[in-house]
């Protein structure tokens, strides 16, 4: 089993050695390993293949000799900038109060510029948030005082505190646990380094995840900031479109006695879509419901404990079943994409669902070399639909949703209306291409499924995973 230690080593000649040493004695193997010094001078991850009892003595090893921490301290840092008199001695007694609360100076900077006065920046870090009140006010008798919003992917920042910083703000924001905070640290890590492999800016990486995570939460509540739209399908009956600003479109067709519901969005704006859908549907609770879903991942399936069952390809059941055993799902199996989906599944509060109400309706077989193949077909609410699994361009398991019936076809991601979005949806949708680089698995293929999912069925109203209806 493959288990990953955040360590916090010395800045000195052959401290990795020494845990190399520990881990090669007790009988692991290190399997990845990812030090940057430019980013932060003591945190090297370790990931070890060992057995259970294997990691066990080398936690206790690594926890003797002082290199693994069981939690991330609440020091935090404060970016200031001091307007001082350009004169010998002027920024002296700002740094006789500031070691007399005992606070290190984790940056300073400044450079005269002629006009009298000094600009000094400065990062200090706060070991006992209560004393910075205290702090400030001492320092605003003596000069001017700013406070900067302070950003973990700073250039200027000591990379001594960085993920320390970062891990500490990510549990702020999400209101982790412990164990979910050093989890978010660990993919950010494996995530900057896939990113730094291709040339790709490694701080930007952090900057990205908070933004996402910051984007997430700050959608809550009164704040969810959805788009509705509805109309009339072909045989009459009405489809409702909600779009959130974050996660996959929710599709409800109301035929009168059942709702059949068409992909699901996060599982963190549960409470938001219940609230949404009791106010466009006034019996609601009572109704029956049913959904369809076009593929796995967690930005579509938030919401599959409402229903009695849902339906999805013999694949896509599959990914669940594996979550459910606790091993990698497909998109977990796909090393690029790895880091981005366990994190999805933290920030977005995913839980896998229960499997009893999963049914599979057919798979594709072995060689077929179709892009999209029937491989079964469900009636749900009176209506028919038919599944269409693709070859995998997105992800393994991806179905298109066919109603004859309605006129209509649910493409999943396999064909997603970017231009369709609107400005919060554009915002948070530049974020996955970059931290996953790219959506699908296998983007040529993809690009060939768009293509022949446009030219089939071109005729049809095509619903896609995001963004508004799409209409030729």
């Amino acid at each position: 089993m493959k288990k990953t230690y955040i360590t916090r080593m010395p800045d000195k000649a052959g401290a990795f050695l020494l845990a190399s040493r520990i881990v090669a004695k007790l009988g692991g193997n290190i399997v990845r390993v990812n030090y940057n010094r430019a980013i932060d001078t003591h945190t090297l991850f370790l990931e070890v293949e060992a057995d259970e009892e294997q990691h066990a003595m080398i936690a206790g090893m690594l926890k003797d000799c002082g290199y693994l921490s069981s939690a991330y301290d609440d020091r935090e840092i404060l970016m200031i900038v001091l307007t001082l008199r350009d004169e010998p001695g002027a920024v002296t007694p700002v740094l006789e109060v500031i070691g007399r609360y005992k606070v290190n100076i984790s940056y300073i900077s400044s450079r005269e510029d002629g006009s009298g006065v000094q600009h000094f920046k400065m990062g200090l870090l706060i070991e006992n948030a209560q004393e910075i009140s205290g702090l400030i006010e001492e320092i605003s008798k003596i000069c001017e005082i700013s406070i900067l919003d302070y950003e973990v992917t700073d250039r200027l920042l000591d990379g001594t505190v960085f993920y320390v910083s970062f891990a500490n703000e990510m549990r702020r924001v999400l209101s982790l646990t412990q164990e979910q905070t050093n989890e978010v640290l660990i993919q950010a890590n494996g995530m900057m380094q896939l990113l730094d492999e291709q040339k790709k800016p490694v701080l930007q990486t952090f900057d990205y995840i908070r933004r996402f995570a910051q984007t997430v939460v700050d959608q809550k509540g009164e704040k969810f900031a959805l788009r509705r739209s509805e109309r009339k399908v072909k045989n009459g009956m009405t489809l409702h479109l909600f779009e959130p600003p974050c996660g996959s479109n929710t599709y409800v067709l109301d035929t009168g006695g059942e709702l059949v519901f068409i992909d699901s969005g996060f599982c963190c704006y549960r409470e938001e879509m219940l609230s949404v859908l009791r106010e466009t549907f006034s019996d609601f609770d009572a109704r029956k419901k049913e959904a369809l879903i076009t593929h796995a991942d967690v930005d579509h399936v938030g919401l599959l404990d409402l229903f009695d069952r849902t339906y999805m390809t013999d694949e896509c059941r599959l990914n669940f079943v594996l979550q459910t055993e606790g091993k990698p799902d497909f998109r977990e199996q796909y090393r690029l994409h790895a880091p981005y989906c366990a994190l999805s599944k933290i920030i977005s509060s995913y839980h896998t669902p229960d499997l009893s109400r999963c049914a599979a309706i057919g798979g594709r077989k072995s060689g077929d070399g179709r892009l999209f193949v029937p491989v079964g077909s469900v009636t749900v609410g009176g209506i028919r639909f038919t599944f269409l699994e693709g070859k995998g361009g997105h992800v393994r398991g991806e179905a298109l949703i066919l109603s004859e019936e309605t006129g209509l076809l649910f493409s999943g991601d396999v064909f997603v209306n970017v231009k369709g979005f609107f400005e919060t949806q554009k915002e948070f949708n530049r974020l996955a291409p970059f931290l996953m680089t790219g959506v699908d698995v296998d983007p040529p293929l993809c690009a060939e499924e768009r293509a022949e999912l446009l030219r089939r069925f071109g005729d049809f109203l095509i619903c896609p995973g995001h963004g508004a209806i799409w209409e030729a």
